[in-house]
């Protein structure tokens, strides 16, 4: 089964995505995107490490999410990737290259997947217009990669002051 949680800043997903890892009764590798380029980072790394159950894998890859992905899925395991939109911002900066070929790459492998993947991402288009260039596209982007992501996944839920909305649920 492949899921998808969405939600703005500070939302709840993240700690709804360990909920619907630790209910699916599989042994649970997280797949962290982020990377600690500054102190905030570095802290806000360190609070969700302790958050997490201690008996999950860890995986950090910034960039190669999909063959992260094509290497730990497995029929006994869930896959918690967080997040997306970090995993994005890594990739804007690497060239238009490498976006659109990691992009092709997850989208192609994602429903081939053994195992439970549950996929964590930040809503970003409800907000104004960003007011630079740089931060339009990666609101696009970030808004084409969710609808895309979204079809090609069992169950997506939007999260809003910690309570999920179901908008799909197809479950396999």
């Amino acid at each position: 089964m492949k899921e998808f949680i969405l939600g703005g800043a500070r939302s709840g997903k993240s700690a709804f995505a360990q909920c619907r890892a630790l209910e699916s009764g599989l042994e649970v590798i997280y797949l962290a995107t982020a990377q600690a380029g500054d102190q905030e980072m570095v802290e806000r790394i360190t609070r969700h490490r302790i958050e997490r159950p201690a008996g999950w894998g860890l995986i950090e890859e910034p960039l190669a999410l999909a063959d992260a992905l094509k290497t730990h899925a497995a029929s006994s395991r869930c896959i918690l990737v967080d997040c997306l939109t970090l995993w994005l911002t890594n990739l804007l900066a690497t060239g238009e290259e490498r976006l659109s070929t990691e992009i092709r790459n997850l989208l192609d492998r994602l429903p081939t997947l053994a195992g439970r993947i549950v996929l964590v991402s930040n809503e970003v288009g409800q907000g104004i217009v960003p007011a630079n260039p740089l931060a339009r596209r990666f609101r696009d982007e970030a808004g084409r990669l969710h609808q895309a992501i979204a079809s090609r996944c069992d169950r997506v839920t939007f999260i809003v002051a910690g309570l999920p909305l179901t908008l799909k649920d197809c479950p396999t």
